[in-house]
This record gives structure tokens, C-alpha cells and sequence, in this order.
């Protein structure tokens, strides 16, 4: 009913930037906190950055800084600016949405399928 589809990872040198998008496309009410999560090789997923429906945002501690999360509530979309990346910051990145769906009760979680993202020199 809902799909989201990420997009804009690869290889980056440290300290580089990428920018990685992700849209959400379905029979969409309204979508509430989205956010993007990684996780790496031998690791938990963990969240890394949410906004809100009216723009709020968080970030984990190792990101804060150098990442920003941003949304445009007309095309549904959510976007992560990551810069000044760190070997660290390897991981398949992972988008996440909150959603209210036409004849559905409550939100429903919907997660994108992931895009890579590699920093190495």
C-alpha cells in the first residue's frame, strides 16, 4: 500500500558529502515522524536522524553537525545532507515513515529498502 524508495548512495572519500533522498508513494493519508536509519556490518541498525510533520528535528550524537535531515510534506519525501563523512559512517542507510493510510486505523511503519553508503579512501 505504501513503498518507499531511497536513493543517492555510493562511494565517498572521507570528508566528502552525499546527499540521499527517499520518496513515499502509496495510498498516503498523511505521514507523520520520518526518519533515516544505518547500520553496518556486524551491527544493530540504529536511528541516526527524525523530523516531524511540522519540522522538528533530532540527531544522534555522532551525526549532530555534520548531517541534516529535511522533508517536503507536498512531495513526501525526506532527504539526509551528509557531510564530513567518516570511515564510521559506512552503513546501508535505511528511510523509516509513520503512516496514516487510507482505510486504515492507527500509523503504520513503513521502511525503504535501503541504499549503501561507503567512505573510504
Amino acid at each position: 500500500q505504501v513503498q518507499l524508495v531511497e536513493s543517492g548512495g555510493g562511494l565517498v572519500l572521507p570528508g566528502g558529502s552525499l546527499r540521499l533522498s527517499c520518496a513515499a508513494s502509496g495510498n498516503i493519508v498523511s505521514i507523520y515522524t520520518m526518519a533515516w536509519y544505518r547500520q553496518a556490518p556486524g551491527k544493530q541498525r540504529e536511528l541516526v536522524a527524525t523530523v516531524t510533520g511540522g519540522g522538528v528535528t533530532n540527531y544522534a550524537d555522532s551525526v549532530t553537525g555534520r548531517f541534516t535531515i529535511s522533508r517536503d510534506n507536498a512531495k513526501n519525501t525526506v532527504a539526509l545532507q551528509m557531510n564530513s563523512l567518516k570511515p564510521e559512517d559506512t552503513a546501508v542507510y535505511y528511510c523509516k515513515a509513520g503512516v496514516l493510510v487510507f482505510g486504515m486505523i492507527g500509523l503504520t511503519n513503513y521502511w525503504g529498502q535501503g541504499t549503501q553508503v561507503t567512505v573510504s579512501s
